[in-house]
């Protein structure tokens, strides 16, 4: 469902991500663990066909994201660390126009929206203006949005950031059935316990050295979220 070979991002003297080679299935929850400024994030963009990496190649869905960018990113599903909404939407005029540019056909696009607000909680301010949303609010948005057209691949940036307990539960009941679907979700984190407690498999970026270039030798495992790589 999603693979890397010697994925690379140089920035003028800074490598921040080195020759990755990354192979997730279908069916799974894989967590990408690793402290802040390992390179996870741009990662994700080159994932997403947001950045072009410097060399190698990435397969999304089993479509190549630089040979056919926008028919992989018809099955990709992104949220980033920090959501970017239209303040001066409501939250389900702005999952209208998400729906809308991804064609998802009026009547089902609408009755996902009202099924995950109210999944979510949010039924309530749904006309309300997102600029009166708080950091977790907009988070559960952002998701929703994400999962409107029915990705195959979601991608998610530290997501549980700014979410309550009852939340960050939430969150990973529907990323469960989302994966129980056959279909993967790819999230980042910095922190041991939600990748654990949320994954199936994970994945740890590692860092030589404070100062000097990011590479991307990895350490991956499989089975229980209780067994994490060491």
């Amino acid at each position: 469902m999603l693979a890397t070979r010697l994925l690379t991002k140089r920035y003028s003297s800074l490598t921040a991500v080195e020759d990755l080679d990354l192979d997730v299935g279908a069916g799974e929850l894989f967590g990408f663990l690793g402290p802040n400024g390992a390179g996870k994030t741009t990662t994700i963009k080159m994932l997403v066909g947001l950045l072009r990496p410097t060399s190698g190649s990435a397969r999304v869905a089993g479509i190549d994201i630089l040979v056919e960018p926008e028919k992989a990113k018809a099955r990709i599903g992104y949220v980033p660390d920090a959501a970017t909404l239209y303040d001066k939407l409501s939250a389900r005029e702005f999952l209208e126009f998400s729906g809308d540019l991804y064609h998802v056909e009026r009547v089902r696009r609408d009755r996902r929206i009202e099924a995950l607000l109210k999944f979510f909680g949010l039924q309530d301010r749904a006309n309300d203006f997102l600029s009166s949303y708080s950091r977790g609010m907009r988070q559960k948005v952002s998701l929703t949005a994400a999962l409107l057209h029915d990705p195959q691949v979601l991608f998610l940036d530290e997501p549980t950031v700014g979410l309550d307990p009852l939340s960050a539960r939430q969150m990973k009941d529907i990323l469960q059935d989302f994966c129980k679907e056959g279909k993967t979700v790819f999230l980042s984190t910095h922190i041991l316990e939600i990748a654990e407690r949320m994954c199936t498999r994970l994945g740890r970026e590692l860092v030589r050295s404070r100062g000097s270039p990011m590479r991307s030798p990895w350490a991956s495992c499989s089975g229980a979220p209780s067994s994490p790589c060491s």
